[in-house]
């Protein structure tokens, strides 16, 4: 193997713990290409994103960083907003692509780019846009080679277009709204709308997403530098409707569209690790397959209209059908979620040199993990003002961590409305929160600064039901403690850890 080995990097968009066949043996969703991944690689049972939602696990994967210490406090980047990731930041790729890498940025952005109107200044109005002009702070900013993508969400954020290095390859964009050009029960108002490329066709973006990704792996055969590959397809991301599902893959699953979709996901990972093995660079990859947060339960259920389904109690809360699969496994909650089902995911790696294959490893680890664990398989020394949140598991992967000291010393969690949470060993704290702490159903809560919380025996209570906040508040005093150091950014890393006693 060459001495630094290429690096593909697949994040699905809300895939569950439990949608994949390795984590799920009853999952109703069939995931040969991920399994095959597992079984020849090792895969984690304590990966978490470092939020239940878009936006802020795809800062924090490309950055190191915990997107919380950004302006972007709760919920999502629109479409039209400006880069998250501030010039001059340490990403992933600007990292490798120092160290001799080639790097390809393909499929979904999602954290922000700078538009421009007709007169050249920046914008975030989508009506004065003018799309024939290059976009900034983008993938090309931030240390990709290469890059075709989409802004935002692929299914319901527009702009609805790809661009390829800083131009829309589609010259002609018109205004697009539900009900009147297509389906109706795609946007959470029952509407969809937005500006979009005269070729934009929704079910043909991840295929679109795939053979881009294909071409370049191919390219890349027999070139002296490695290359990193950054592919994040749209796939299973709401709505999870037939219309947004390719032909080839309706009726994959027996979990209905979101099944197909998931099913979808799987497909590019196997045409990914196909073109790898085609062209002899398999086995001088690292493969990682992850999802940026947790799933929703199920597709959404449709009135007549077409129109989705919500409750009567008055919460807006939606109707789904599930299709008796658990897109999470047996975990509390969903996307958005502050439990674990929101934020626990999927977490497969593979590179035979490097990985013992059939491994499985029960660290606790952070999707902003990647960072350091790619700066160490480089050679790269991380300058101290950069992915601070960010640990290295190399040696998880080569099998010779040593049990008794975890990596980690805890990991934060955030949710859709911005609550926090902290996992040092067998505990979790949820802070100042008694509830689910974002959109989907149940619908929770804000955070209440002074308000009690949720203290949970991960280990003993996987499923989050016994709150233990009153009977171990020594407990939830320390960690609130160690969640506020995390905050304040005032952890020195060459102090003596201090973990409790039952750390495990």
């Amino acid at each position: 193997m060459r001495k630094n080995p290429n690096i593909v990097f697949i994040m699905a968009d809300d895939m569950g713990y439990g949608d994949v066949g390795c984590y799920n043996p009853e999952s109703r969703i069939p995931t040969p290409n991920m399994d095959r991944l597992a079984a020849e690689g090792m895969i984690f049972t304590d990966a978490h994103a470092p939020s239940s939602i878009c936006t802020p696990t795809r800062y924090g994967v490309l950055t190191g960083r915990y997107c919380w210490r950004t302006r972007l406090k709760e919920g999502v980047s629109g479409g039209y907003e400006r880069p998250l990731i501030e010039p001059g930041r340490l990403t992933l790729a600007s990292m490798l692509k120092a160290k001799g890498y080639h790097t390809a940025c393909i499929g979904k952005w999602h954290v922000g780019l700078t538009f421009h109107d007709k007169d050249g200044n920046p914008t975030e109005i989508e009506e004065t846009v003018d799309f024939s002009r290059p976009v900034d702070g983008g993938p090309s900013d931030l240390g990709f080679d290469y890059s075709y993508y989409n802004a935002g969400c692929g299914t319901c954020a527009p702009p609805y277009g790809f661009i390829e290095n800083r131009h829309f390859v589609d010259k002609s964009f018109s205004f697009f709204e539900t009900g009147k050009d297509g389906p109706v029960g795609v946007g959470k108002s029952g509407q969809w709308r937005g500006m979009m490329g005269s070729s934009w066709v929704t079910k043909d973006a991840d295929p679109i997403i795939t053979r881009k990704a294909c071409a370049y792996i191919e390219g890349r055969k027999g070139k002296e530098a490695p290359f990193f590959l950054y592919l994040a397809p749209n796939a299973p991301h709401e709505p999870c409707q037939q219309e947004f599902v390719p032909d080839f893959a309706i009726g994959k699953s027996k979990a209905g569209s979101r099944g197909d979709l998931v099913w979808l996901f799987d497909w590019v990972v196997g045409q990914v690790t196909e073109t790898l093995e085609r062209t002899g660079q398999f086995d001088n990859t690292l493969v990682i397959v992850t999802s940026d947060n947790g799933a929703l339960p199920g597709d959404f259920a449709l009135d007549a209209s077409g129109r989705r389904i919500v409750s009567g109690d008055g919460r807006n809360e939606y109707t789904y059908r599930c299709y008796d699969h658990k897109s999470n496994g047996d975990w509390r909650g969903y996307k958005a979620h502050i439990w674990d089902g929101g934020h626990r995911m999927p977490f497969i790696t593979r590179c035979p040199d490097m990985i013992a294959g059939g491994t499985t490893s029960n660290e606790l680890i952070c999707l902003t993990d990647v960072v350091a664990t790619c700066a160490a398989l480089a050679g790269v020394d991380l300058p101290d003002d950069a992915a601070e949140d960010s640990c290295n598991i190399l040696t998880v992967l080569l099998g010779k961590a040593n049990s008794d000291s975890p990596v980690r010393e805890a990991v934060v969690h955030h949710s859709s409305f911005g609550v926090f949470s902290i996992r040092q060993g067998r505990w979790k704290l949820i802070h100042e929160c008694l509830d689910s702490g974002g959109w989907p159903t149940p619908r929770g809560s804000r955070p209440v600064p002074g308000s009690p919380g949720q203290l949970y025996d991960i280990v003993a209570d996987p499923h989050e039901a016994n709150n233990l906040w009153e009977e171990r508040k020594d407990v939830a005093a320390r960690l609130a403690e160690w969640l506020n150091r995390y905050r304040r950014l005032d952890r020195d890393d060459n102090e003596e850890k201090e973990y409790p006693s039952d750390h495990q």
